[in-house]
């Protein structure tokens, strides 16, 4: 990619992992408004359920961290929290229509893992024990295995989970002690062959533009996962926002790569794992040409929410617990409380525990579906979408603020390729889908918010 082009376009925009992103939330929101939205969400579409679980403990913070996490808590408040969740659990549940399915369960954090097991084991009793499931639900954790030993990689089997996600980050010890993160306690291998044994699926995370790390270095480290076959991969870009994560200040001490060295170990990571027969999907992730993502990626019906991506098949409204939790509903999202205190407290009254959230309008619901759909997908057929949403494809295009000239100052960079009938993000242009999106979002309009960059 011409220098020239990436220094125009690697200029802060939003992730868009939702829409509107999260720092548009406000706090005049509230638990009634979460309420009517969820008593909304029984009728709409997607039908099926999402469970999200927040595990807010950490054993030691990373540097980089961007989470919210905080440090692990003495037992009894660990006790306690615990207990919350099965609180709220209680408070939700009981306004969800029970003839509903689970389609997926997913444990996030901090460090899910650093939770005594049997925590973990009797959330999911709890969840599965009101509701039918699909057939193969995604019941999935995110996993730091620095604490892990092979007793707690079965216990979590016998949880009921099917897909673990591996926070390896790198596998060069030197950028792990840099960034204040414990390697894995067990040969990585050793793990992968006893989940993989019983059926588990077995993801990877990656982090790349962390200090030390080259485009060489970052390349061995993905040639390393590869050998593993794991059945996806995925590489995050380091976002530097100090602004507001003050602890990442002190990366910038240790040195970060420029931009052009990190646009390198994207550049090598992806090269390695398209020789390894892996798949691209989204900005991120890669996966075996025989998994469900793909498929829905050639089908251009390929979905994500604040834990991924994923499938019509796995889609539903996503209900979340524990603090700072993001359910996203239909015509709403609602985030928990930060403070664990707090948390414990409200809940513990008989009170949905919101601090902020959003109620989206008609606009910013089409504009969900036209970026949610261009950001998965890299790209839009606008006569189906206007089609699946029921509105003229002019409406569709005026609602969104699209504009003819920005694209075609894209098409001439390189970025896409566009007709009235279709926009299409070229393979060159992938880095920058999110500059794409953002051009159609009337909300980045003279915006205040705080962005990463896209490298």
């Amino acid at each position: 990619m011409k220098q020239t082009i990436l220094e125009k376009y690697n200029v802060p925009v939003p992730r868009y992992t939702s829409y509107p992103p999260a720092n548009h939330f406000t706090d005049s929101f509230t638990s009634a408004d979460y309420e009517a939205a969820i008593a909304v969400s029984n009728h709409a579409k997607p039908n099926h359920i999402s469970f999200y679980l927040h595990m807010p403990f950490c054993r030691s913070l990373c540097h980089y961290c961007g989470c919210n996490a905080y440090a692990m808590q003495k037992p009894e408040m660990v006790e306690k929290y615990i207990s919350a969740l099965h609180a709220e659990i209680d408070l939700v549940i009981k306004k969800l229509d029970s003839h509903r399915k689970i389609a997926q369960i997913h444990y996030g954090g901090g460090t899910p893992t650093a939770m005594p097991s049997r925590y973990i084991r009797e959330l999911n009793e709890h969840l599965l024990s009101a509701f039918d499931c699909i057939e193969q639900p995604e019941i999935a954790i995110e996993c730091h295995p620095g604490y892990a030993d092979e007793a707690y990689w079965q216990e979590l089997l016998e949880a009921g989970f099917n897909r673990f996600s591996l926070g390896i980050q790198d596998f060069d010890e030197k950028v792990l002690k840099t960034v204040n993160r414990k390697p894995s306690l067990l040969p990585v291998d050793q793990i992968f062959h006893q989940l993989k044994s019983q059926g588990a699926k077995v993801n990877m995370d990656f982090i790349y533009g962390l200090p030390l790390q080259t485009a060489d270095s970052f390349e061995q480290t993905i040639r390393k996962a590869v050998a593993l076959s794991p059945d996806r991969l995925v590489t995050f870009s380091y976002a530097h926002i100090p602004t507001i994560y003050k602890r990442q200040l002190i990366l910038e001490k240790a040195g970060l790569p420029i931009s052009d060295e990190k646009s390198c170990m994207y550049a090598a990571a992806s090269e390695v794992l398209a020789a390894a027969g892996y798949e691209r999907i989204g900005l991120d992730h890669f996966v075996k040409p025989d998994d469900e993502l793909y498929e829905a990626l050639t089908n251009g019906r390929l979905h994500r929410n604040f834990q991924g991506y994923c499938t019509r098949r796995t889609t539903g409204q996503v209900y979340a617990f524990g603090v700072t939790g993001i359910s996203q509903l239909s015509d709403a999202y609602c985030q928990n409380t930060k403070s664990i205190a707090e948390y414990i407290e409200r809940v513990g009254k008989g009170e949905l525990p919101v601090i902020k959230g959003y109620k989206l309008n008609r606009t910013e619901q089409l504009t969900r579906e036209v970026i949610e759909t261009l950001m998965c997908n890299y790209c839009i057929d606008w006569w189906g979408l206007a089609d699946h949403l029921s509105i003229p494809v002019q409406e569709l295009k005026q609602s969104i603020g699209y504009d003819d000239v920005r694209m075609k100052e894209f098409e001439v960079d390189g970025l896409i390729e566009f007709s009235s009938d279709y926009l299409k993000i070229t393979t060159e242009g992938r880095l920058f889908v999110r500059n794409v999106a953002a051009s159609m979002d009337v909300l980045m309009k003279n915006t205040d918010k705080v962005f990463s960059k896209p490298v």
